[in-house]
């Protein structure tokens, strides 16, 4: 059986991940979500890579670790100090060595390419930001009424640095999961900085951002099978 270490994307928590958990393990996997301290002005990306090394430590192998959104930098960071058997990325930030998060919006072309699928699908895309809209639009009722009474950490501008302190990536295989109509960061943006960054092709499922609310069967599925 596997160890799942699962990191909640930026201003989230451990919430994120709570229809997965289950699903993990009435399979027999231990799954552990960790909560980042993404509200706190004196930590950082490093800061929170030493909470996921903490809470890994005595994992029993082998051990994926999981990383949604803007945590694909925390998981890469978290894969230098720790014998990872995978690095699964979610709707991922992906990083590029050198590269902090405040840094990659732009050095992908973020906002371009939002803006692109924005007119495609019909969408304005000088809307004033809408987060049902951006990445609550697929999610079911029922969770996304729970979503907006947890109190979820407030998010602080210290989330988005430090720069990744790496050359390269660490030796650890990577698969990147995707959503077919992710709104933030669109399909074709991660295809294309998954084959640029990490060498792979993403596995995409029918999902906007927040995949593990979406469709959590099938990602669960996914990150079983995605055991070496």
């Amino acid at each position: 059986m596997t160890t799942f270490v699962l990191l909640p994307g930026a201003g989230s928590d451990s919430w994120y991940w709570h229809r997965v958990v289950p699903l993990l393990q009435e399979l027999g996997h231990t799954a552990i979500p960790v909560d980042l301290p993404y509200s706190d002005d004196a930590a950082g990306q490093y800061e929170y890579a030493d909470v996921v090394v903490a809470a890994a430590r005595d994992a029993q192998p082998p051990l994926v670790l999981v990383g949604q959104s803007m945590s694909a930098f925390t998981a890469a960071i978290a894969a230098e100090r720790l014998v990872v058997d995978r690095l699964i990325l979610v709707a991922p930030m992906i990083p590029a060595p050198g590269e902090s998060p405040g840094g990659w919006w732009s050095a992908v072309g973020q906002e371009q390419a939002k803006r692109a699928q924005d007119i495609a699908d019909g969408r304005d895309p000088d809307l004033p930001f809408d987060p049902r809209e951006l990445f609550f639009h697929d999610v079911p009722a029922e969770i996304v009424a729970e979503a907006f009474t947890h109190e979820a950490p407030v998010l602080s501008d210290s989330a988005f640095e430090p720069a990744w302190r790496a050359d390269r990536w660490p030796d650890v295989p990577v698969r990147v999961v995707a959503g077919r109509h992710d709104r933030l960061f669109p399909l074709d943006l991660i295809r294309r900085i998954a084959r640029e960054r990490v060498g792979v092709e993403p596995d995409v499922l029918d999902s906007g951002h927040l995949v593990a609310l979406v469709c959590p069967r099938e990602l669960t599925d996914l990150l079983v099978a995605s055991v070496p």
